[in-house]
């Protein structure tokens, strides 16, 4: 029978699946819901409760409000974080580089968080152009910027192959030209001379006289790409007095096929192949003694999964201030019923049944959650918007969260948990002495 029930769950539209988790997760605030007041209309008195003293109880809604709101705003952005990188990284089918290590090229070479590495000779990029079934090996060259942006050299090829059709202009014909991401400050036509390094060691002496024009722009790509220029490989080779990559009678060639006896080096290449299986066998081709070959994807993956286990950490935090925001308001609540003691006193003096009273109290506790948790819906989407635009201002990849079946899930657990706990001050506000409450 379990297997048979495996099997069912397993046949549902992942949308029916988190939707009937949704369901469970909700099940037993309803459930205690119904058997709290069943036979009794005690909702017809919360509105008076929480009137008497509104301003206190919106406190404590704000206060569920911005603890669930948060809490699962943090929760999607890694979710979001972790399709910003991986969608930043899909135009990278094949990275080969000298030995070393991965993820430091993934980093310098996807992310143009640039790092000293062993260069590949031309000898090694022309087994890699040469090689069965590669459409584009573009060198990536790094290491100048201009007023922040990274200045990279490779080939229009790979411009092509990165952005699509330009949004503006043409691409680059010689050197001395250059096309700008989406979010580079300068216009077309823009001129400008490259630094040498990057940020605050960056010398803008370096290059003088190696003035170089904007002719295009890219289209936004959703990665660091988009505040990076992009010069042709030949420029970054000649503006540091080495040779351009093209025989002497080549010499004004802008890309490839370049000449192994003058390729200066690069420290990355990026390699394309038309089908996944030829991407592979690339991949194991060039996976040597001389040459090291990933799939970024495969990188990513495996960052992803220590992400994972952030996520899981991240949740459990989430939790645990919700809990201890729980506390408080359950205190809150409390100390709350013992304002309004004198009212709940006057029903027992009447004759009101003590479940009657009993659900009154637990209906005006979890209206008050029930508020806060829906306001909380409310507070994540616009903090996730507000984390959203700060995390792709600070690491320039597009990072796009959203709310979803995940947050929702969160959200309900926590809603159940705090409303099976809002039994407590419900009894014990049975518990005290009808009239010492009369009194007052």
């Amino acid at each position: 029978m379990p297997d048979i029930l495996l099997d069912a769950w397993q046949g549902l539209a992942p949308s029916l699946q988190d939707g009937l988790v949704l369901a469970g997760l909700l099940a037993p605030a309803v459930l205690t819901g119904l058997v709290v007041t069943f036979g009794f209309r005690p909702l017809v008195l919360v509105p008076s409760l929480i009137w008497r003293y509104r301003w206190t109880n919106l406190v404590f809604v704000a206060l569920i409000a911005v603890s669930v709101g948060l809490g699962v705003g943090l929760t999607a952005q890694e979710r979001g974080l972790r399709q910003g990188t991986a969608r930043a990284a899909e135009k990278f089918d094949l990275i080969v580089a000298a030995p070393g290590s991965e993820i430091t090229m993934l980093f310098a070479a996807v992310y143009l968080q640039p790092s000293d590495v062993p260069l590949l000779d031309g000898a090694a990029y022309q087994r890699i152009v040469s090689a069965d079934n590669v459409s584009l090996a573009a060198p990536i060259a790094y290491g100048d910027s201009h007023d922040g942006a990274p200045v990279i050299g490779t080939t229009p090829q790979f411009v092509s192959h990165l952005s699509g059709a330009l949004v503006e202009g043409r691409l680059f014909g010689r050197s001395g030209e250059a096309v700008a991401g989406s979010a580079v400050s300068l216009r077309l036509g823009a001129e400008f001379t490259p630094a040498h390094g990057m940020g605050d060691e960056a010398d803008a002496a370096a290059h003088a006289g190696a003035g170089t024009v904007i002719v295009g722009r890219m289209a936004a790509t959703g990665s660091p790409w988009d505040k990076a220029i992009l010069v042709p490989v030949e420029a970054v080779w000649e503006v540091h007095g080495l040779a351009n990559g093209h025989a002497p009678e080549r010499s004004a060639q802008i890309g490839p096929p370049f000449d192994p006896e003058h390729f200066p080096g690069t420290p990355a290449v990026m390699v394309h192949a038309e089908t996944l299986w030829a991407s592979y066998a690339l991949q194991s081709e060039f996976t040597t003694d001389s040459t090291m070959a990933f799939f970024p994807g495969t990188v990513l993956s495996r960052l992803h999964g220590l992400m994972g286990d952030v996520r899981q950490i991240m949740s459990m935090m989430a939790i645990v201030t919700q809990v201890l925001v729980t506390a408080g308001v359950l205190t809150g609540l409390v100390v709350l019923t013992r304002l309004f003691a004198r009212r709940l006193a006057l029903l027992r003096a009447l004759g009101a049944p003590r479940r009657f009273v009993f659900s009154v109290v637990w209906c005006y506790a979890a209206t008050l959650i029930g508020g806060g948790a829906l306001l909380g819906l409310a507070v994540g989407h616009v903090a996730t918007g507000i984390l959203s635009r700060e995390i792709s201002r600070r690491t320039d990849i597009l990072v796009d969260a959203s709310l979803a079946w995940p947050e929702f899930h969160l959200i309900a657990g926590f809603v159940s948990m705090t409303m099976l706990l809002a039994l407590l001050p419900a009894f014990l506000a049975l518990t005290r002495p009808v009239i010492d409450d009369l009194r007052g």
